[in-house]
């Protein structure tokens, strides 16, 4: 059976233990792409998935192939079943960037490759590993310690809580009404064995005694028109020194970049004892490669 990877919970508890251990271990992979390759189609450009996914494929023995949205053109000059249909004929995996979550589900269910998901409107899988990786190297066990994420609920924040909730965290969010986690997220959180699972539109209530305190953008890519909006609601939920300072005293700060310094997160913070952003993004090498290689073994395994 094809495995896919579109969200954290496409895992069971086990299966993301399995997936974070591979990802955590320092050996030399195994060869699973040896002599295959990867499509690696970006609606949307970045910085970090692009060469942290390149250079996953790259360690797994395979060769990757980026493809640009004019390149493939998703629904325009062939649908979403088509493009992965047709990308099948050549690689052992697709990954792919996209604005519309539903595109996934569809190329998902028109081959028998693994699909993967490096984001989408609705969630980011590999940047929730590496948010893990990133607290598990501080923390060890995470059952029992408290996240709280800082700003607007976005596709980012949904994987982080999925995650977390998975490894037995209190889960929270600070975000103004009207960006904050629907109610069924948060019973969702719960079922997967989250120790808690709030939001609040206080910032400092749900920082205080925090672990870990993560944020993100206020305005994201393709947002850009609505910055004059948002700016103003979110000015509240700027994470500084102040905020910082009512976390646990050992508490770290996440952000998945790219930073809007002095908007969402002040450079004292960014750049401060307690961020560990710089480990976070380079986790998201690892991230991946572990990703790509337990999906590509257990469909395999499956089969």
């Amino acid at each position: 059976m094809t495995r896919h990877l579109l969200d954290i919970d496409d895992l069971s508890h086990e299966e993301l233990l399995a997936v974070l251990d591979r990802c955590a271990d320092p050996a030399t992979p195994p060869q699973v792409l040896a002599g295959k390759g990867a499509a690696l189609i970006f609606e949307k450009p970045s910085n970090r998935t692009r060469n942290s996914t390149e250079m996953a494929v790259v360690q797994l023995g395979g060769h990757p192939i980026y493809l640009k949205p004019d390149e493939v053109d998703i629904d325009g000059r062939e649908s979403a079943e088509d493009v992965a249909r047709t990308l099948a004929c050549y690689h052992s995996v697709i990954a792919a960037r996209v604005f519309d979550h539903g595109v996934l589900q569809r190329m998902a269910g028109a081959v028998e490759i693994p699909i993967v998901n490096l984001l989408s409107d609705h969630s980011h899988p590999l940047q929730a590993l590496a948010d893990v990786l990133t607290m598990r190297a501080e923390f060890e066990d995470l059952a029992g310690r408290t996240v709280t994420w800082v700003g607007d609920y976005s596709n980012v924040a949904r994987s982080l809580g999925l995650a977390a909730s998975m490894l037995g965290m209190k889960v929270r969010f600070a975000c103004p009404l009207g960006y904050d986690p629907p109610a069924a997220d948060l019973v969702r959180f719960a079922e997967l064995g989250a120790d808690w699972a709030e939001a609040d539109v206080d910032p400092k209530g749900m920082v205080e005694g925090a672990d870990v305190v993560v944020t993100d953008a206020w305005y994201s890519m393709g947002q850009e028109a609505e910055k004059a909006v948002r700016k103003p609601i979110f000015e509240p939920y700027r994470v500084d020194a102040a905020l910082m300072s009512v976390a646990a005293e050992h508490a770290i700060f996440l952000h998945c970049l790219p930073a809007h310094r002095g908007e969402e997160v002040t450079d004292e913070v960014l750049d401060g004892p307690q961020s560990r952003v710089w480990p976070e993004a380079a986790n998201r090498l690892p991230a991946a490669r572990g990703a790509l290689e337990w999906l590509l073994t257990a469909t395999v395994r499956e089969g």
